[in-house]
């Protein structure tokens, strides 16, 4: 199935200049001591399985002893300019545990795992090549997500922050069948909502693997929430489809949830939450948002074809026929958050009038 609502391959976008200049502005750009290029000199690797003795599909690589040494204080800055003030002060106290290379997908990340000596406790950083699409998704999620992201741009390389949580396809098939009947219920509302998310800002390829679970416990039960975890399809493919996790089947068992838990009016009921988050977060980010969509617009991040074939899709969806002017995947992106932002402030408005009337 997926072969045919994917693409084979999709190429990585160069970062513009006025992409560039943003990511100064706003402190995503600094000058790191090691490119994902240097991590490519790998003279050797082992397969790393899980628990299960699965192969994960990651590698772990090591170095000469000559060039190890150099890699590893240099991973230690880049833990330090994204996690602290970029100083060394801290070096002394960190080891580098691994370096974890994924074959296996689009941006081929290598995964730094990073412990600090003095209690054993650590983290994660991924290193991949800059992708201006990417970067995009970043920013979006950053912006218009219930969640913060912290990452670094410098030149071909793109350093991110761990997203912690239980990878879905993990969750779904050890997890998900010892959750309680409320626990499922309130698992589907929240897919309800990251579906609608996902289409509303187009976050592509949402299967089980690109997505964690994030468990938290609230007195006396757990509230679940689902965070994407790769932004690689950000504004790219060209069929509404691939924007919408519902239709993929590795998210059969979510949708097959939401079907036995909630009432159609309930699933509609979440969407309009979702969407009216959504368009507050357009309104509070201001400015930001407004030149990272100015700069998208005249960005190139997708094909002629799935831009023809996109816009098509959504203008059925919406019945506005604005879409069949966009020229760029990005004019796409903006006519489409705008279109989310509208029908709000009309709602808005409307309850406004109908309290004064009733006043």
């Amino acid at each position: 199935m997926e072969e045919r609502l994917m693409s084979k391959k999709k190429p990585a976008y160069p970062v513009s200049k006025a992409l560039d200049d943003y990511l100064k502005h706003y402190n995503r750009k600094s000058e790191i001591p090691i490119f994902y290029d240097d991590l490519l000199r790998f003279s050797g690797s082992v397969v790393v399985y899980d628990n299960n003795d699965e192969d994960t599909l990651w590698i772990r690589v090591y170095y000469s002893e000559f060039d190890r040494k150099e890699i590893d204080d240099s991973l230690k800055k880049v833990y330090s300019i994204l996690h602290s003030d970029g100083s060394n002060n801290i070096h002394q106290y960190l080891n580098v545990d691994a370096v974890d290379f994924c074959t296996f997908g689009n941006s081929k990340p290598f995964r730094i795992k990073i412990r600090n000596i003095l209690n054993d406790n650590f983290t994660y950083f991924y290193i991949k090549r800059t992708d201006a699409s990417r970067i995009y998704g970043l920013e979006l999620e950053h912006m218009l997500s219930p969640y913060n992201l912290n990452f670094l741009v410098y030149k071909d390389t793109l350093i991110e922050e761990h997203i912690a949580g239980i990878p879905g396809d993990e969750f779904i098939r050890n997890m998900l069948p010892k959750c309680s009947e409320p626990e499922k219920a309130q698992l589907a509302k929240e897919f309800v909502k990251f579906n609608e998310r996902c289409m509303i800002r187009l976050l592509g390829d949402m299967r089980s693997y690109n997505y964690v679970i994030v468990p938290t416990h609230d007195f006396d039960h757990v509230v679940y929430k689902i965070r994407a975890i790769d932004f690689d399809q950000q504004c790219f493919e060209g069929k509404l489809k691939v924007y919408r996790p519902q239709f993929f089947k590795e998210n059969y068992q979510m949708v097959e949830m939401v079907r036995n838990k909630l009432l159609r009016d309930s699933v509609d009921q979440y969407k309009l939450e979702e969407r009216s988050m959504v368009a507050k977060r357009i309104l509070s980010s201001r400015n930001r948002i407004k030149k990272l969509r100015a700069i998208c617009k005249e960005d190139t991040i997708s094909t002629e074809e799935n831009i023809a074939l996109l816009k098509d899709q959504i203008g059925t969806l919406t019945s506005d026929s604005n879409f069949s002017k966009c020229r760029t995947m990005g004019e796409v992106l903006d006519l489409a958050l705008n279109f989310v932002r509208r029908n709000y402030e009309d709602v808005s408005m409307k309850q406004i009038i109908e309290q004064n009337i009733k006043i």
